[in-house]
């Protein structure tokens, strides 16, 4: 099997765990045959906010279907 890999980022108010799961859940809902991800990056936005967003850069990497 081949795979592609993306970046997604997500974010969340409340942590760094949530906005993994924030990214994760998307995956899950827009991409066939996810098989892993892999935080890349994290950090905190708090410019001009009155909340702290918590940011994390995921890899995640999906099969591509065989092209028979």
């Amino acid at each position: 099997m081949v795979y592609k890999k993306i970046d997604l980022v997500g974010t969340s108010t409340e942590s760094f765990e949530a906005a993994v799961e924030d990214a994760l859940d998307r995956a899950d809902e827009t991409l066939d045959n996810v098989s892993w991800a892999e935080v890349v990056d994290q950090r905190v936005g708090i410019e001009g906010r009155e909340e702290r967003q918590y940011q994390v850069e995921v890899e995640v990497a999906f099969g591509l279907e065989s092209g028979d």
